[in-house]
């Protein structure tokens, strides 16, 4: 087959077909007479060069491309939809308001990828889409040798996997960065564009920290370097050789690199390598609370002094509830750990071993406290149905029209589903939606819309400006602080 059949072949590789990104396809260090030397790429002390030959030429070595023949076809992604509904890369498109891209290639079994060396004894990181349905699994060098390739373990929530090669010598590998890199900073995906083989393109890091629509466990490095269909699970270099992301996601309307593109941080692809390497598997602790960030509304209908800390919206069965923490509480700390948001508490508890315990410092009714509780292991449970909506309901003073959920098919039996909003009222301005659940107002349970007038009118009554919503969405329990002035 020609690299030209090759590319004509590929099912965009990067987790989906146009979303996608990543590196690489290159090889093995060749030293005297074609014998191999197992050598961690090193460019540390190098000052940054007025162009990247030299950087460029130490780590490609360690650079491989990955070619996936894989199984029966998902038949949602034959019929044109390539992201399988509820993957991230559908939530990802849906969440830009971007069209799902046809499937270029529908009728096709093979997909190309890549991924980097990280040890002499052929371990070898990618994403894990690139070889979750993979049967035969093949990696090949920069020289152009072929390897078949077994996959040691893979992470989905952070679509991460490693895989390994066996060969009779011991191969060049890079390491990978010890410090998040700056923004500004001069990056160096190496890949594999559309099958055309090893390309290098140069950018700086945009920024740091991006949350995409993925699990809570990524922080994405947004790169601009132009990265392409072809290039899931390779490496970002920086100018000293060091790899500071794995490559993912691009964002693009039309399926090319239009300069944004997204990298898994080196961080955490150490912490998840280390483990899968080690037991095939990530173990994730997990205490069953559903968090969301506290806002200078719900601070006030708190009465909250300042902004801080997590807010508690609704609880598993799980350490958590069985410990003491209730819906409403305020987290502030885990162990000596301040909180930022909801990813920052979810990460920070991932990385506890289960069966640990520690402590958690919150405030409830004004009051700070501490709880002790053990972490579980994180165990993912699928999510409700979208609520339905009914055709009748009654006229509310915050400018919604309601109805008792039991009157509306598959909304239970607590609560007021919001059938229409006002577009200029406050509810509309502070984030309730249509098909929204009202539980509660101020912790007092809401059974018609007839309650939660009363209520409303009782806090105005006392004065207050701003109102605090209990409201299930999508099978989850969330507040909303609604203002009534």
């Amino acid at each position: 087959m020609t690299p030209g059949d090759l590319s004509s072949r590929v099912v965009a590789p990067c987790k989906a077909s146009t979303l996608l990104a990543a590196t690489v396809a290159a090889s093995l260090l060749a030293v005297g007479s074609n014998r191999l030397v197992a050598a961690e790429v090193d460019a540390v002390g190098a000052s940054t060069p007025v162009g990247f030959e030299e950087v460029i030429e130490r780590v490609r070595p360690a650079v491989v491309g990955i070619r996936v023949k894989g199984g029966p076809r998902n038949p949602d992604v034959d019929r044109g939809h390539p992201l399988p509904p509820g993957s991230f890369l559908d939530r990802f498109f849906r969440q830009f308001g971007l069209q799902i891209p046809a499937d270029p290639a529908p009728n096709s079994d093979l997909t190309v990828g890549a991924g980097f060396l990280v040890s002499g004894e052929g371990y070898i990181v990618t994403n894990e889409h690139v070889v979750a349905s993979g049967l035969d699994i093949e990696v090949t060098l920069d020289d152009g040798k072929i390897y078949p390739a077994k996959v040691t373990g893979s992470d989905p929530q952070t679509d991460l996997a490693l895989i390994k090669i066996s060969t009779p010598n011991d191969l060049p590998y890079v390491r990978l960065a010890a410090k998040e890199p700056r923004i500004g900073e001069w990056v160096l995906p190496i890949g594999n564009p559309f099958g055309l083989g090893g390309t290098v393109s140069a950018g700086i890091v945009s920024a740091r920290g991006r949350d995409i629509g993925e699990e809570p466990y990524n922080d994405f490095i947004q790169i601009d370097a132009p990265v392409n269909k072809g290039n899931s699970g390779g490496p970002t270099f920086n100018t000293r050789g060091e790899v500071i992301g794995v490559n993912t996601a691009i964002y693009s309307p039309s399926g090319g690199s239009i300069g944004v593109a997204f990298d898994i941080p080196a961080e955490t692809v150490r912490v998840v390598i280390r483990q899968l390497r080690e037991k095939g598997h990530v173990t994730r602790g997990w205490v069953g609370v559903y968090l969301q960030e506290v806002t200078p509304r719900i601070a006030d209908a708190l009465n909250l002094k300042k902004v801080r800390g997590v807010l508690v919206a609704q609880l598993d069965e799980g350490p958590a509830a069985k410990q003491g923490v209730e819906v409403g509480d305020v987290i502030l700390y885990v162990n000596d750990h301040e909180l930022k948001n909801p990813r920052d508490f979810a990460r920070t508890v991932a990385a506890i071993a289960p069966g640990t315990i520690i402590n958690l410092r919150l405030l409830r009714n004004e009051r700070e406290i501490s709880i002790e509780l053990t972490v579980a292991e994180l165990s993912r449970a699928a999510k409700a149905e979208k609520e339905k909506q009914a055709e009748l309901g009654e006229k509310s003073t915050l400018g919604l029209i309601l109805a008792p959920a039991r009157s509306v098919a598959g909304a239970g039996d607590t609560g007021v589903v919001v059938l229409s909003i006002k577009p200029d009222s406050a509810a509309a301005d502070d984030g309730l939606q249509v098909g929204d659940i009202v539980l509660s107002l101020s912790g007092r349970p809401v059974g018609a819309p007839i309650d939660l007038d009363r209520m409303v009118d009782e806090a105005r009554i006392q004065g207050k400006r701003t109102i605090l919503l209990r409201i299930k969405r999508s099978g989850a329990m969330s507040f909303v602080a609604v203002s009534i002035t």
